[in-house]
C-alpha cells in the first residue's frame, strides 16, 4: 500500500522542494503538471520515512556514544560464551532483551564492533534484534488477528536466518567485512577520557557518519516509492497466485518501501490475495535489507560483503518463507481459513 497517492495536500516542505527543483529540470525538459505531482510526492515520501528514521537514529547513536566511552575493550568476553557457536545463539536472542528498530541497530554495532564484539556475533544481533523483539511480536500478532501462529513464524525465521549468517560470516577475516577505519580501530588500545562530554562527542561524530548515508538513503527509497513502484499496480496483483515469484516480489517491494518492522505487519496484511509465503517474506526480509539499510550498513562493511549479505539473506528468506507456507504453517493453522493457504 503507497501512502504517496493519499496525501493529497501538500505541505510548506513539499511546495518548497518542487520550487526549488523546478528551474533544473526545465533545463532538461518541459516540466508537466504530472512531474509536480511527482516531486510533490516524492518530498512527502522523504519526510515520512526521514522523520519516522531520525529519531532511532538518534537515539541509536547516543546509545553508542555512550558505549564507545564507557564500555571498556574486551567486556564481551566476561558474559558471552567461549564457544563461538553459543556466543552467536545468544547474541540473536539478545533482541528480547534489548528491542531496537532496524535505524538504531546499525551505530550501535558500529560501536559496538569497535570496542570489540566479535563480527558475527554482531550480525546476529543486527539481524535479528529488529523482528526478534516483544513489540515486533505483538504489532504482528495484532496485525493478523491475533494469530499467534504466524506471529512465532516470524520470529522464529528471523532468528534462524540471523543465526545462519553469523555463522557462516563467522569464518571470515575481518579484513574481507569490515570498513579500514572499523579495521584500523583493532590495533589502536588509546586511553579515552571517560566523561558526559567525551560521550556526546563520539555521538555527535556516529551521528554525522551515519546520518549520511541515511538520508541518502531516504532520498532514494523517496524516489524508489513515487517513480518506480506501485503497490495497487494490476503487475503485483497477478503475483499474489505464485508464492516463489510471489515472495520475490515481495522481497523487492520490502526494500524499496523500507518499513519500520514495528509496522510493517500491518500493511503486509493488507495484501490480501498473497499466501502467506510472500506475506512471511516481505516481513522478515525488509527489516534485515532495504533501500536506507543498505547505506547504513555502508557505515560498517564493506560494499562487497553488503552485496554478499543481500544476496545470501534474499535466498534464505526465500526459501524459508515457502518452507513455512508448505510445511510448518498448515499444521500449526489446518483449521484456519483468514490466510490464503496453498492448495
Amino acid at each position: 500500500m503507497q501512502t504517496s497517492r493519499v496525501l493529497t495536500i501538500p505541505t510548506q516542505e513539499s511546495r518548497f522542494f518542487v520550487w526549488t527543483t523546478q528551474p533544473f529540470l526545465s533545463f532538461y525538459c518541459e516540466v508537466t503538471q504530472e512531474m509536480k505531482e511527482q516531486l510533490s510526492d516524492g518530498s512527502m515520501e522523504f519526510l515520512a520515512i526521514f522523520l519516522e528514521g531520525l529519531p532511532f537514529i538518534f537515539l541509536g547513536t547516543l546509545i553508542s556514544g555512550f558505549l564507545g566511552t564507557y564500555l571498556p575493550k574486551g567486556a564481551f568476553e566476561k558474559f558471552l560464551p567461549k564457544n563461538k557457536v553459543l556466543a552467536i545463539l545468544m547474541s540473536g536472542l539478545l533482541g528480547a532483551i534489548f528491542p531496537v528498530c532496524e535505524c538504531a541497530v546499525v551505530p550501535v554495532i558500529r560501536r559496538l564492533v569497535k570496542s570489540g564484539l566479535p563480527v558475527g556475533c554482531a550480525l546476529a544481533y543486527m539481524l535479528a534484534a529488529p523482528i526478534f523483539n516483544p513489540v515486533t511480536a505483538i504489532s504482528t500478532y495484532k496485525a493478523f488477528n491475533n494469530e499467534i501462529p504466524i506471529a512465532s513464524s516470524r520470529l522464529i525465521m528471523g532468528y534462524l536466518i540471523a543465526i545462519i549468517v553469523a555463522l557462516l560470516i563467522s569464518r571470515v577475516t575481518h579484513d574481507l567485512i569490515l570498513k579500514r577505519s572499523l579495521r584500523s580501530d583493532e590495533s589502536h588500545h588509546h586511553e579515552h577520557p571517560r566523561n558526559l562530554n567525551a560521550a556526546m562527542n563520539n555521538s555527535l561524530r556516529d551521528l554525522m557518519d551515519v546520518g549520511l548515508y541515511f538520508t541518502i538513503g531516504v532520498v532514494l527509497t523517496a524516489l524508489l516509492k513515487t517513480i518506480v513502484i506501485d503497490p495497487n499496480d494490476d503487475f503485483w496483483k497477478s503475483l499474489a497466485d505464485n508464492s516463489l515469484i510471489g515472495s520475490a516480489a515481495m522481497m523487492v517491494l520490502a526494500f524499496v518501501l523500507s518499513l519500520c518492522s514495528t509496522s510493517d505487519a500491518f500493511i503486509a496484511a493488507n495484501f490480501v490475495n498473497f499466501k502467506y509465503g510472500p506475506k512471511l517474506a516481505f516481513m522478515v526480509f525488509g527489516p534485515m535489507i532495504d533501500a536506507k539499510l543498505v547505506f547504513l550498513y555502508s557505515t560498517v562493511f564493506r560494499w562487497k560483503f553488503i552485496v554478499f549479505l543481500v544476496v545470501v539473506v534474499f535466498i534464505l528468506t526465500g526459501a524459508l518463507a515457502l518452507l513455512f507456507e508448505s510445511t510448518i504453517l498448515p499444521t500449526w493453522m489446518e483449521n484456519n481459513a483468514s490466510i490464503p493457504l496453498p492448495v
